[in-house]
């Protein structure tokens, strides 16, 4: 059998270990290897699989993931979502949806020190759901508001989605940070619209709340705001100034996060023991799937797929943005079945040539709109993880009144997503202001 198709069978072994549970980095691992020995010899294989191991974990790049991991875990621990949760119901929770709206601001507030989707659904969802329910929210309303302003921290920098797309296409993690600025304000704006229209259209949605007063508004700048600003400006306005490389701009604001907890006293011990636990489990996660992406993604290049797949696209009677059109429509389906992070991993090394070097797309605009696609994933069943994490929160709310509540969010998803199709330069805008 030729190498393409020996690629396609590895591909259809794949997804028949999904289904049958096996954790993903394993299964990437596993096929990978197989092919590979195949392709060439088991001795072959292994000397391989060493070279690409060592050569990927020994760059100084892939230490940023366990410094924002980190920093985004002390935030989680240190009760900072509280209190920034505490500062946008005072600015808005007398709206019409206000507790809902204000759950947009908290989760691209705390999407700034964290960079997690399922991080910021867990702890804005702890905070945000009692109260919508003390206010009478709507179940499916509540709920869904919260898993999708989780995805506003894969977007919002610093994201680990981001970190692990600019490894693995070696694009600057800087100017990715950056060209994330606005689409993430902008789906959050596009979140809080729907909130309002939604709210506006059956007041028994999400009824307002009562309106603080002015010295109550400015009382509440000195929660939790402050010390996210602080964090920003000194580790992502470090980074983006040119002061830090990615990963001292990880270390600089796990530090300052911890530093700025303890002298609130915000941060006991319990807790800080269990961050530097979760962020050990995490980032060994993350690297397992990494590894399992490296030898997934080399025995795809021997395959040749990828080059197959440039080819037969860049042959195709379309024009480049119907094809980028039918990338994005696998990404969406893909991501049904699999989680954002192994999605990005195991993609990249096959729809990114295509995009990048066959149809010319920007590679800072193209990492924006494949971030988005795969936050589509993280509130669409059957995975959805987003879903079932606040569904752990609201244990009385039925899986299917979540899901059917994060319709109106996915068409705003849309919405944005086609404004950034339409108008690349909201993502490019930003990362083209920095010399290069």
């Amino acid at each position: 059998m030729n190498p393409v198709t020996i690629g396609l069978i590895g591909v259809l072994i794949f997804f028949a270990l999904l289904i049958l549970r096996m954790p993903i980095a394993y299964a990437m691992s596993l096929v990978g290897f197989l092919g590979l020995s195949y392709l060439t010899s088991t001795s072959a294989a292994f000397r391989t699989v060493a070279q690409e191991l060592y050569s990927t974990f020994s760059t100084y790049s892939l230490s940023v993931i366990p410094m924002f991991v980190l920093m985004g875990f002390f935030a989680f621990h240190a009760g900072i979502g509280t209190r920034l949760y505490n500062f946008a119901y005072k600015m808005a929770g007398h709206l019409p949806g206000g507790l809902a709206i204000a759950t947009q601001v908290t989760c691209a507030l705390f999407g700034a020190v964290c960079g997690s989707n399922t991080a910021t659904a867990a702890t804005i969802g702890a905070i945000a759901l009692p109260e919508m329910k003390k206010y009478d929210y709507d179940d499916s309303l509540s709920t869904a508001s919260v898993a999708a302003g989780g995805a506003l921290g894969v977007l919002i920098p610093p994201s680990v989605i981001f970190i692990i797309y600019g490894i693995s296409t070696e694009q600057s993690i800087r100017k990715l940070f950056l060209a994330g600025i606005i689409p993430g304000l902008l789906l959050m704006l596009l979140y809080m619209l729907t909130v309002y229209l939604l709210s506006r259209r059956n007041p028994l949605l999400g009824p307002a709340g009562e309106k603080a007063s002015w010295p109550e508004r400015f009382r509440s700048l000195r929660g939790g705001l402050w010390e996210v600003m602080v964090i920003f400006i000194i580790s992502i306005g470090g980074l983006f100034g040119g002061i830090f490389t990615a990963p001292e701009a990880g270390a600089v604001g796990a530090f300052g996060v911890m530093a700025l907890t303890l002298i609130n006293r915000t941060l006991k011990w319990q807790g800080f023991k269990r961050a530097l636990t979760d962020s050990t489990r995490t980032t060994a996660m993350i690297m397992f799937l990494v590894a399992g992406a490296v030898i997934f993604g080399r025995f795809m290049a021997m395959s040749r797929i990828p080059f197959e797949l440039a080819s037969w696209a860049g042959a195709l009677p379309l024009p480049p943005f119907m094809v980028m059109i039918i990338i994005l429509v696998i990404y969406l389906v893909l991501g049904f079945f699999i989680d954002a992070l192994a999605l990005i991993l195991l993609t990249i090394p096959i729809f990114y040539p295509v995009a990048v070097t066959t149809l010319g797309y920007d590679p800072l605009w193209f990492g924006v709109i494949i971030v988005m696609v795969v936050a589509m994933g993280v509130i669409t069943p059957p995975v959805g993880m987003n879903v079932y994490i606040i569904k752990g929160v609201a244990r009385e709310v039925p899986l299917e009144v979540i899901f059917r509540g994060v319709w109106p969010f996915l068409l705003a998803l849309g919405v944005c997503l086609a404004l950034m199709i339409a108008f690349p330069f909201l993502a490019t805008f930003l990362p083209n202001l920095l010399p290069n």
